[in-house]
């Protein structure tokens, strides 16, 4: 049985049930089910279009449990428009899974669970295992999730950021029960990146290479952490490393920084000093300047209030990455609304990518709204 197969098949799956109209918690059940039962036929002769058969079965488990309860008969006009069996759409909404599951109504801890579960295809005990809680909590943190966002349409484009974060988190818890975390983000991330051309995305996966390719050095032979300095690096893995370097030169190159992209530069001069003493300091020193700059002014006006913000940010180079997204974030907190719409739409026209210039459109149309009310369309 190929596991890693039906994994890789899972998200794929789910949204095509979503795309047709069930809830994503009873999707998501149907989907396990229809695993399940690959499991067991599987073994015996895999079908020729696996992911053909598994939309099948899960569809019909789906129907199959529409039947069953009686609070949903109104569902069960769908059982006539069970399409024929046969190879499944070639439509992957994957990339919307990501997003669905980090939504941002859910929980951090809930968003990774159902990234996990959703989008990576693993069993609730193997998540339980891996954050060392019982299966039961784990299985009440996704259903909580399920329900969550169930009525949450995958008709707008998702958040980038938050996306990113899960990832993120889902890397640092690292290793524990029989489920690899650190492994299984970057295989998620690897994913996410062949879906979305965007420099951020690159950066967290070259930023996750450069941190995974010193693990065979971080922990010494009692288990006890090893510090960067007195690593062995004849253990760290240079395929691991270069590949990492190779994707951040690329992202930089749109010269569109970011935090992840500056972070991963950061690894890689450590990467790339054959000594601990040879690392290049300045230029990491020159590296966390830049990282910080845009986040000192958005924490001062936070601390300080927006004014003091909007000065700590008259003082960087108005061409860095975001300079204008946090400009227009300061002057709404400053009340001057006008000036705030203005600038998330100029912000919108110089996004690298959709979902992050659909974000900043809607901020702006938002701030309109509020400015001009009586223009508002009237409520349902």
């Amino acid at each position: 049985m190929d596991e890693a197969l039906l994994r890789s098949l899972t998200p794929g799956v789910l949204t095509v049930l979503v795309r047709r109209g069930a809830d994503f918690a009873a999707a998501e059940d149907a989907v396990q089910d229809a695993l399940v039962e690959a499991l067991r036929v599987w073994p015996d002769g895999r079908p020729r279009d696996a992911r053909g058969w598994l939309v099948t079965v899960a569809w019909r488990k789906f129907l199959d449990a529409t039947r069953a309860d009686t609070a949903r008969r109104r569902r069960e006009g769908r059982v006539e428009e069970e399409p024929a069996p046969g190879p499944a759409s070639g439509v992957d909404d994957t990339l919307q899974l990501y997003f669905l599951c980090a939504h941002p109504s859910l929980t951090p801890a809930s968003a990774v669970a159902l990234t996990l579960r959703a989008v990576g295809g693993l069993t609730t005990r193997q998540i339980a295992q891996a954050y060392l809680v019982p299966e039961a909590t784990m299985a009440q943190r996704i259903s909580r999730a399920k329900r969550t966002v169930s009525g949450v349409r995958l008709d707008r484009p998702g958040d980038v950021a938050t996306v990113l974060r899960v990832l993120y988190l889902v890397f640092n818890e690292g290793y524990s029960g029989d489920v690899d975390l650190a492994a299984e983000a970057i295989r998620l991330t690897r994913q996410l990146a062949a879906r979305i051309d965007h420099p951020e995305v690159a950066g967290l996966l070259a930023l996750m290479l450069l941190h995974h390719a010193r693990r065979a050095a971080r922990t010494a032979s009692d288990g006890s952490l090893v510090p960067l300095a007195e690593q062995d690096r004849g253990r760290w893995d240079t395929a691991a490393i270069a590949e990492g370097i190779g994707i951040l030169q690329a992202a930089l190159a749109r010269d569109r920084l970011g935090e992840f992209q500056a972070q991963a530069a950061i690894a890689a001069l450590h990467a790339d000093a054959p000594t601990a003493e040879e690392t290049d300091w300045v230029q990491i020193v020159e590296w966390y300047d830049e990282l910080v700059r845009l986040n000192r002014a958005v924490a001062v006006g936070q601390a300080d209030g927006p004014q003091a913000g909007l000065a700590a940010l008259a003082d960087l180079d108005a061409a860095l990455p975001r300079h204008t997204a946090v400009a227009a974030y300061l002057h709404e907190r400053a009340g001057d609304l006008t000036k705030a719409a203005q600038l998330y739409a100029e912000a919108a026209h110089k996004a690298p990518d959709l979902a992050e210039r659909a974000h900043l459109t809607r901020q702006a149309a938002r701030l309109n709204t509020l400015r001009h009310p009586r223009h508002s369309p009237p409520e349902a």
